[in-house]
């Protein structure tokens, strides 16, 4: 803060280690630390200059005064790491939030001067990012407490979003609330701030600045008032004198945002009770130590900015970073990406005996050959034979600065082509079927005004003369985006051809994913006198959810379902649909002139049963074990993948690369380990031979349906009809 210094956090020494240097470059880095073990985060400097704190991987939140070197623990939390936390004006406390055993974040204080903490709020909201005002009045936080539930369309049930406000805890027991009502009447003779407060011109020594900040416990939780702004989703809280920055963040759905909202930067004026966007669109900012300049990222585009008014002035400071160059030693950055994904694995690998091996025998027989490595592809094998040592999943290494030349972009039409040989001409034998408001899932040929049919000749593509000698796929180079006319007949001749114009597609993965789940539903349909459903899963995640949302809700009232996972991708969100499959049907709901439904909605009384195979995966992997476990139905197919260790996203390095480590995972109620490196055992099990699959026969899904006939005749169910009228009288 006062700008002499700069402090970071390096692992030249092969662990994380703090630093400062001379912010003018006039003199040698000095190191502030020597027990480094495992990863640090979040340096954050006192206001005075004199101490930092950060957290740590092991998630423990620590202080460091710089002139001792002295470094002091301030907590720990069992329930994650520690990176939300805020010194106070004075250096004289530090705010941090964390959570308690039913997960809710509570804020905390922690006192430099008695190394205590104390919570400040109860625990029954969500409450974090505690930010000091810049006079040390007030601690700003977050708060979830807004409920207003979103009901849902297709399933009775509810979601509660946008339930973020932003609270004002008052230390003092005797600050005046900065929302207090104000006078609106004309203060004739008198000071022209008298009154806006209520407290008159006494407010003028109660709020003058002192150099300790007060904060009086008892009480404090209830010294509370909320920023008079609608609820929504809050974060970024930044506070100067009298000014409150903070971004409100669009509202996302797993498939992305819904709407038009954007992340927009805030600014909240306590003096004139006014929110008004700073900067609207914005990737990121931050405020300098006196409060007058603020640096941001917007459109990629870093600049320099004032924080006073009610915008940001964006007109100038744009800062120039074009200019800016390093010197690469390539042989180095190997070795450091080489350490790094070490460290990565023994400090965030679920198994703290990392399943057994001997983790430094392992640097000992990889590392010298780092030295022989001398391209990135080369790295990225390394790496994979280092973490394949732990015989874990989700152990993920790829990207970095590497060069993968440029492909084209070959515009795709969405059929299956034929070849008439005794023509030597190309004809279209299948077009795909397609969902055209769906963009993964457009079918180019059947668009309206597309004058295409099974059948027709290709006889031209742009106005080259297309037969079996060449490739089709050659006139469709770099077509994509582009409009491209096919000269189309039904006969392998150009007399009475004509043309038609379409726009080709990137990709058929989507198109033909559809086609075949809709050839698997019509064909469960077709033989079984649409008595049963079929659904397929493709992941966890949200094609998987949207997936099951669109297709169970519209076959509830079908005898029997048929839940295929085969191929499923893994996620995250087995539990929800599994709670929608668990259901149970308790009663009926009427009304005088129709029908009104099951009691729960949504629920589905009939026989299901689960395919899964061996490329059912992660969550994928999930799904079936508590298909299982919760007794919805049997499970066919094959044993699956057997991969449940998750990660919690990609682990960037230095060179744009990426690794992952696998830290979370499942045991059962008996205290054992399942799944990994293992699956689920199908309880019946039918393999689909490859012969078989290619001349169209799904022996799994026939079984399915086979497993469910047998199901319906031994326990059918009907729902009862409505009963005869009450009498009561």
């Amino acid at each position: 803060p006062d700008g002499k210094w700069v402090a970071y956090m390096s692992d030249k020494t092969g662990e994380d280690e703090l630093y400062i240097i001379p912010a003018d470059g006039s003199g040698s880095e000095i190191r502030l630390t020597t027990d480094g073990h495992c990863y640090r985060y979040a340096l954050q400097w006192s206001p005075d200059s004199k101490k930092i704190a950060f957290s740590d991987k092991n998630t423990t939140l620590w202080y460091l005064d710089i002139k001792d070197r002295q470094l002091i623990e301030i907590d720990d939390n069992p329930r994650g790491e520690l990176r939300d936390f805020d010194w106070s004006p004075d250096s004289r406390w530090i705010a941090y939030s964390k959570p308690g055993d039913n997960d809710f974040d509570r804020i905390w204080l922690y006192s430099i001067a008695k190394a205590t903490s104390t919570p400040i709020t109860d625990g029954f909201t969500s409450d974090y990012e505690p930010t000091f005002d810049a006079e040390g009045k007030y601690l700003y936080f977050v708060t979830e407490r807004n409920y207003n539930a979103i009901l849902g369309r297709e399933d009775f049930t509810f979601v509660d979003r946008a339930m973020q406000e932003i609270a004002v805890i008052l230390l003092a027991e005797d600050t005046p609330s900065p929302l207090a009502p104000r006078s609106d009447e004309v203060n004739v003779g008198g000071d022209e701030n008298d009154g806006k407060n209520g407290e008159g011109k006494k407010d003028k020594k109660k709020t003058k600045e002192t150099t300790d900040i007060v904060i009086d416990f008892p009480g404090i939780e209830h010294r509370q008032v909320v920023l008079p702004i609608d609820a929504g989703q809050y974060g970024g809280l930044r506070s100067i004198k009298g000014r409150l920055f903070f971004f409100s963040y669009g509202l996302g759905g797993l498939s992305g945002r819904i709407g038009p909202q954007q992340n927009d930067l805030h600014v909240y004026d306590l003096e004139e009770r006014e929110d008004n966007i700073f900067i609207n669109k914005l990737g990121g900012y931050d405020i300098s130590a006196d409060g007058k300049k603020m640096i941001y990222n917007k459109d990629g585009q870093y600049g320099i900015c004032g924080t006073s008014g009610k915008s940001g002035d964006m007109s100038k400071g744009k800062l120039k970073l074009n200019g800016m160059e390093t010197y690469l030693d390539r042989a180095a950055e190997y070795r450091q990406i080489f350490d790094q994904v070490w460290r990565m694995q023994r400090d965030f690998f679920y198994d703290s005996n990392m399943h057994g091996v001997d983790w430094p025998k392992m640097y000992k027989r990889y590392s010298p050959i780092v030295d022989h490595v001398t391209h990135r592809f080369d790295l990225t094998y390394l790496l994979g034979e280092l973490v394949g040592e732990l015989s874990c999943s989700h152990t993920y290494v790829g990207g970095g600065d590497r060069f993968v030349p440029p492909a084209s972009k070959i515009g795709l039409l969405g059929v299956d082509w034929a070849v008439d040989s005794a023509n030597g001409r190309y004809r279209i034998g299948r077009i795909l079927l397609g969902q055209n408001w769906v963009n993964n899932r457009r079918s180019p040929l059947t668009e309206p005004g597309v004058e295409v049919s099974e059948g027709d000749y290709i006889l031209k593509i742009n106005g080259h003369d297309l037969s079996i000698t060449d490739n089709p796929y050659r006139l469709l180079g770099n077509q994509l985006g582009r409009t491209v006319t096919l000269t189309v007949n039904d006969k392998p001749t150009l007399q009475g051809a004509h043309e038609t114009e379409v726009k080709p597609i990137g990709s058929e993965i989507g198109l033909r994913y559809y086609n075949w789940v809709e050839h698997n539903r019509r064909y469960v349909d077709s033989v079984t006198n649409g008595t049963m459903g079929y659904i397929h899963i493709p992941d966890m995640g949200s094609a998987g959810l949207n997936e099951f949302v669109r297709t169970y809700y519209a076959q509830k009232n079908k005898d029997a379902l048929i839940i295929d996972e085969r191929g499923n991708g893994g996620g995250f969100v087995s539990q929800l649909i599994l709670e929608r499959l668990r259901r149970e049907l308790v009663g009926m709901r009427t009304s005088r002139n129709w029908e009104g439904g099951t009691v729960p909605s949504g629920v589905f009384p009939g026989p299901m049963v689960c395919l899964a195979s061996q490329y059912s995966c992660s969550d994928g992997d999930n799904f079936p074990y508590y298909f299982q476990k919760y007794g919805i139905g049997p499970v066919i197919g094959k044993r699956t993948w057997g991969g449940v260790v998750g990660i919690r996203g990609f682990r960037p390095l230095i060179d744009g690369g990426y690794v992952t480590t696998p830290e979370f995972t499942s045991y059962n109620l008996d205290r054992q380990w399942v799944m990994e490196n293992h699956g689920v055992e199908p309880d019946i099990e039918v393999d689909n031979l490859p012969y078989r699959v290619m001349a169209g026969i799904d022996d799994q899904l026939d079984k399915a349906i086979e497993v469910l006939r047998q199901k319906l005749v031994e326990n059918p169910v009907k729902l009862p009809k409505r009963p005869a009228p009450p009498k009561k009288r």
